[in-house]
């Protein structure tokens, strides 16, 4: 990407974040789900990935059936966005009010005890809300964010995420993150860490939704590593009579390491266990999983040998 591409990237969001901050909430509301309407006529690539991902998902839907189950997806991803942008101006009340988390009380006496929060999440509902929930309800919250581009847009999230009480560790381009991690989960932190989909050369193979994937190694390998319980957590919408959003999640777990294995193969047990847990909140929510990358290990480029 160009410098001038990057600049104009960067100017656009904050305008965007500025204009959607200072609009009232049911206007903003409806201007995203605008924009989501009108990416569902356009379509593209984008687009194109998620009917894949949710026909992977959901093969028992026909082509009517998907093609609102794709707008309704849209619809979501951009409830999320608007959330995002919003979410700095959200007083706590309003958070726990919008927030909800049956079966959280395994977790809590986990972190009331002085242990660390290890959750393996996916890219469900609105996890950054949950985050500032946690942050102010449950205990510190340590996570780690993908590097965007251009880096000053980076540097913009991280700052939103920080401003809402979190720790963000970058990726890649710094100090070793899962080190990083290690030491944050001997303080006793919160660490919720997106892994449904892999974003380095070292993920491990799943079964996700009955086909072939790969998930993310950190939660299971820094559970091992800090001997704390691994908790799954899928996130959803569910709609007031009002017309507003819950964020709701669902807690798998706590899952301690299979006894009598090797370390690789203990990551490799709880992260199939946890992904079998978001599988099941993936098929009953499929609109609120917000992929639009190539997660099946079907729709990745072939190696070519040699």
């Amino acid at each position: 990407m160009s410098r001038f591409a990057d600049q104009a990237t960067l100017a656009a969001y904050r305008m965007g974040w500025a204009a959607v901050r200072r609009m009232p909430e049911r206007a903003a509301y409806a201007a995203f789900d605008g924009i989501a309407r009108v990416m569902h006529r356009r379509g593209g690539k984008g687009v194109d990935r998620l009917r894949a991902n949710y026909a992977r998902v959901r093969p028992e839907l026909g082509p009517a059936e998907l093609d609102a189950l794709v707008l309704a997806g849209l619809r979501s991803y951009m409830r999320y966005w608007c959330e995002a942008f919003r979410l700095p101006d959200m007083t706590i009340d309003q958070l726990v009010d919008r927030v909800r988390l049956p079966g959280i009380e395994a977790l809590r006496a986990q972190l009331d005890s002085g242990g660390p929060g290890v959750l393996f999440l996916g890219h469900l509902g609105n996890w950054d809300m949950l985050g500032a929930w946690a942050t102010t309800q449950l205990a510190p919250v340590t996570t780690v964010a993908e590097r965007l581009e251009p880096e000053e847009l980076f540097e913009e999230f991280l700052s939103f995420r920080e401003a809402l009480g979190m720790t963000i560790l970058p990726l890649t381009g710094g100090q070793s993150a899962f080190g990083q991690l290690l030491r944050a989960a001997r303080d006793g932190a919160l660490i919720p860490l997106l892994a449904d989909r892999d974003l380095t050369t070292s993920g491990i193979p799943v079964t996700l939704c009955g086909h072939a994937a790969s998930a993310a190694a950190g939660p299971a390998a820094l559970a091992v590593a800090s001997g704390a319980p691994l908790f799954s957590l899928g996130v959803h919408y569910e709609r007031r009579p009002d017309g507003r959003y819950d964020v709701v999640g669902t807690f798998g777990g706590p899952y301690d390491p299979p006894e009598g294995l090797a370390r690789d193969a203990q990551i490799a047990a709880l992260t199939q266990r946890c992904v079998d847990d978001l599988s099941v909140i993936i098929r009953e929510h499929t609109e609120d999983w917000h992929v639009m990358q190539r997660v099946f290990t079907d729709d990745l480029p072939r190696r070519r040998p040699g």
